[in-house]
């Protein structure tokens, strides 16, 4: 239930200046008990960086952030960090846990299993973090904001990795919590179910719009907003230009007519100043080819078994699947069955009943960008990269996916997790792969990406085999052949 009460406000909050510029500038909002709000906004906005406020991982460097006394505050991240993949589950939510409490845990494991439940996912208590899938990690790390019994629950992009199973579940799960909630998200679907309100976090202006409604009503407003300000200011400027001609025009009569000429100069003047700030659209990636490799002939890939993981046991199935030249395959399959363990043994060409011809140049894109150095800056591990490329051409592939300014000469690390997608996919028009491997491709993109990057795996005329749970985004590029693992 609700409530007037606004346990989180934002007073004129800047953050991130570089080169005089911020991330965020005199951003205002306010959230009250009870709602369910969405953060909107492009990737590398600053989205992220409005959870590391409210939880005080980061100060703003002008204005103020207040949270009413008490409230107990838990975020579900993007990705588990590094440094806690290698612990135990049990070691993970211990470390979760301690974030909210004073005093040792003890008989945590019964805490564990019931929170799990409540994601819909069983796990062995001694298992290591980095041996689950992407949709299983993604489970245990709402369960672990879960555990924590926050009055504020911040998710960031929890539907990534997801299956269709586990999505519904979630939302389910959100519809009937009775907390405060804050989610970022790039799923318009999944948004629109629960959301009662929205942040917009323009990237042009660094500030930040509150709107009541749901998503979908949002996005209309906004739209409409639009629409109605490019009409204004057609009319301001047609305006303009009159005044101005007329002004010019009465000014070379000379006389009393300059006195006509000075006030038709003050019109177009005050009109100037009437013109207002338009919002514009987020940008999105220009559209792009992943050019393939080329002295390549035959069969590129051949599949003739694989392992899965049913019960936490591995079994062996058969397959009798080849990839040529222009022929992309789609593998399915559950949570937690093996989809990215087969697709890193392809990438690696470690899988014995898997043969790969020789010389072939695998582009690899994976959901945990765990392929890029994070100590390197984007233009290195672009640069790395361009073999035919000039330096031009290069940074001209890589403004097409928005790496450009400060970016370009960032450390990966440092660059938000849509960025570091956007970053894969230059490098991997760069490389010109005979086969692409996808695992996931659409997790933390911005939705106008979406139906970019579509169009151009869709034209992708190498062999390719993907991964991905968004049905929308497949649907949108041509399967000639499929692996459901779970047959």
């Amino acid at each position: 239930m609700t409530s007037n009460e606004s346990i989180i406000s934002f007073k004129k909050v800047s953050f991130g200046y570089v080169e005089s510029r911020p991330l965020l500038d005199e951003v205002d909002f306010s959230v009250h008990r009870g709602t369910k709000t969405t953060i909107m906004g492009q990737n590398g906005a600053g989205k992220s960086t409005i959870f590391k406020l409210i939880t005080k991982e980061i100060r703003p460097e002008d204005g103020v952030v207040n949270i009413v006394n008490n409230l107990s505050i838990a975020i579900s991240r993007q990705v588990i960090p590094q440094e806690e993949l290698d612990l135990t589950v049990r070691e993970f939510f211990e470390k979760a846990m301690s974030r909210q409490a004073k005093e040792k845990i003890y008989n945590i494991d019964p805490k564990i299993d019931e929170i799990l439940e409540a994601v819909n996912f069983k796990a062995p208590h001694d298992k290591i973090m980095r041996s689950f899938s992407g949709g299983q990690q993604a489970r245990l790390l709402l369960a672990s904001a879960l555990i924590q019994a926050p009055d504020l629950l911040l998710l960031d992009e929890p539907t990534n990795n997801l299956d269709k199973a586990g999505i519904e579940h979630l939302t389910k799960f959100l519809i009937d919590y009775d907390k405060t909630c804050i989610v970022i998200s790039h799923d318009a679907d999944f948004l629109n179910s629960f959301t009662d309100g929205v942040l917009y976090l323009d990237v042009f202006t660094k500030k930040i719009e509150q709107y009541r409604g749901n998503y979908f009503d949002v996005r209309e407003q906004i739209t409409a907003r639009q629409e109605k300000e490019n009409r204004k200011n057609a009319q301001l400027k047609k305006e303009i230009i009159e005044n101005k001609e007329k002004a010019n025009f009465f000014a070379k009569k000379g006389g009393n007519l300059r006195f006509v000429a000075k006030k038709m100069r003050e019109k177009a003047k005050d009109a100037e100043t009437r013109v207002v700030e338009l919002k514009r659209e987020d940008k999105s990636i220009r559209p792009f080819i992943i050019p393939s490799q080329k002295d390549i002939k035959g069969e590129i890939v051949k599949i003739s078994g694989f392992k899965v993981i049913k019960n936490n046991k591995v079994i062996q199935k058969k397959a009798n699947i080849e990839l040529r030249r222009n022929e992309h395959l789609l593998l399915k399959g559950p949570n937690g069955i093996g989809k990215s363990t087969l697709l890193e043994s392809i990438a690696k060409n470690e899988a014995t009943e898997i043969k790969i011809t020789p010389n072939v140049n695998i582009g690899y894109y994976r959901q945990d960008f765990s392929t890029l150095d994070f100590n390197e800056t984007a233009y290195k591990s672009l640069s790395k990269l361009a073999k035919k490329q000039s330096e031009a051409e290069m940074r001209k592939i890589a403004a097409n996916f928005l790496i450009t300014g400060d970016i370009i000469n960032s450390k990966i690390g440092d660059l938000s997790e849509g960025q570091k997608g956007l970053l894969s996919f230059a490098r991997l028009v760069l490389q010109e792969p005979g086969l692409l491997i996808l695992d996931e491709p659409t997790n933390h993109m911005n939705f106008r990406h979406i139906n970019v990057i579509a169009e151009a795996l869709n034209k992708y005329d190498g062999a390719m085999i993907i991964v991905s749970h968004v049905s929308d985004f497949v649907d949108k590029i041509r399967i000639d052949k499929y692996l459901d693992l779970e047959d």
